[in-house]
């Protein structure tokens, strides 16, 4: 996850943009959208652009993306109605897993009002013992990998 002191990504520094606007059950009682919700948003955001990109059901590839961990740092709140984007970039690729950097922002600003992290792990569909990452997968997060300089350590 990052740290208060990472440098926060820009919406330039990612490789894709979705939209996400809010939604009226995506508020709380208190009038804004509930920290749960941004962790939909995210996979929306990743399953949404592999599903796309790869164009197959990821349930029916060699070996399927679990995650096994999460992290969001919220910087500001957001509200419906409101039209956010959630922003994607690999930090890692490696054998058996992809480390996806994430980030919402509010319209078109190009500061994020929540920084987050999705590990996928890929497993085998019958033993869920850990398998290489899908060739389809692969070649579809190959293109959005981030710039280590750039990048938080993990």
């Amino acid at each position: 996850m990052t740290s208060d002191h990472d440098p926060l990504p820009r919406r330039q520094d990612l490789p894709v943009l979705r939209r996400m606007p809010t939604r009226w059950h995506d508020n709380d009682q208190y009038g804004h959208v509930n920290n749960v919700v941004y962790y939909s948003y995210l996979d929306t955001a990743v399953n949404a652009y592999l599903i796309e990109t790869v164009d197959a059901d990821l349930r029916e590839l060699s070996a399927i993306g679990v995650v096994v961990e999460t992290g969001c740092r919220f910087l500001a709140s957001a509200t419906f109605p409101e039209e956010l984007w959630v922003g994607l970039g690999v930090e890692r690729l490696g054998g058996s897993s992809v480390t996806y950097r994430l980030a919402v922002f509010r319209g078109e600003a190009p500061e994020p009002i929540a920084v987050a992290r999705f590990v996928h792990v890929y497993v085998d569909p019958a033993s869920r013992r850990p398998s290489a990452v899908p060739t389809e997968i692969r070649e579809a997060v190959a293109p959005l990998q981030l710039d280590p300089a750039t990048t938080p350590a993990s």
